[in-house]
């Protein structure tokens, strides 16, 4: 059986030859763009860290500064908002026990003493890592009261799968009531 050759003097072997050349480009193009991308990120960032990083002396973290242990936990904000500082350490998170009220822009500013730490609120979205030397900063906030724990999820030694923390989220009246005597809010009466 004779083979007919292929519409303009081209056989179909040169066709698909052609075809996977042109294919081959493309490919070997979008590659080297990515390529390009990782090395243009990789060196604009060393020479330019990202702009909304804050930076702490985990040294200095109890002595002086935003992280002081008078610091932590709940606090009312000027505007209504809550902010909730935290430090996290080999095997604890300071503070234990977290009360937050419902309804309300909540703000976390968490920092790590030591090692990486997690940052995990359970049955919320709510999940981040806590490095030493950078504050972590997230807002949320909780549609209504419940209770919920606050594991560390990323290894952090021996004592790792004991280190959690409890939230509690109140109503907003509540809240204010606990609010009125102190300067922070705290699950211990």
């Amino acid at each position: 059986m004779a083979m007919t050759p292929a519409p303009h003097g081209s056989s179909s072997e040169e066709v698909a030859a052609r075809v996977e050349r042109r294919w081959a480009m493309l490919v070997l193009g979008i590659v080297t763009v990515l390529v390009a991308m990782v090395v243009y990120t990789g060196l604009h960032w060393a020479m330019m860290p990202p702009s909304r990083v804050e930076t702490v002396d985990p040294l200095s973290l109890h002595v002086s500064g935003e992280f002081i242990e008078s610091n932590l936990g709940t606090a009312t904000e000027g505007d209504g908002s809550v902010t909730v500082r935290i430090v996290a350490q080999q095997y604890s998170f300071t503070p234990q026990c977290l009360v937050i009220p419902a309804n309300t822009p909540v703000t976390f500013r968490a920092t790590s003493a030591d090692v990486v730490h997690g940052f995990l609120i359970t049955h919320t979205n709510i999940n981040s890592m806590l490095e030493p030397g950078y504050v972590s900063t997230f807002r949320t906030t909780f549609d209504q009261p419940g209770d919920h724990l606050m594991p560390c999820h990323e290894f952090c030694g021996v004592g790792h799968q004991g280190m959690w923390a409890h939230v509690k989220v109140v109503d907003k009246a509540t809240f204010a009531q606990m609010a009125a005597g102190s300067r922070r809010v705290s699950c211990v009466p």
